[in-house]
């Protein structure tokens, strides 16, 4: 199956939705979601970190994956942003159509 979700985090609701609203413009991704409210505790330079973030799943085709890294990496604050594709086995199969038709 070519659609992905990609998980991303970003530290602040409006950076998430810059960052959702690019991917959906510029055709890297069909939807994005913002789920705002996580905690992450995290590793980082040797010390145990804590901080809320947001979630946002874009979806997507894997062929765009690329692309669509390239754009997050852009416009986001992160120096080590999380951006992963995580890959879907099955599917309601009209709305993975949605998803390709409207991805790229």
């Amino acid at each position: 199956m070519d659609v992905i979700f990609v998980y991303i985090t970003a530290p602040t609701l409006d950076e998430a939705h810059r960052i959702g609203r690019a991917l959906v413009e510029n055709r890297l991704a069909a939807c994005a979601n913002l789920l705002p409210g996580m905690t992450s505790i995290y590793r980082w330079q040797g010390k145990v970190e804590q901080a809320g973030e947001v979630v946002v799943i874009a979806k997507t085709t894997a062929g765009l994956f690329d692309r669509l890294a390239a754009r997050v990496k852009e416009i986001h604050s992160y120096e080590c942003p999380c951006i992963v594709a995580l890959p879907l086995t099955r599917g309601h199969a009209p709305y993975l159509d949605w998803i390709t038709a409207e991805s790229g």
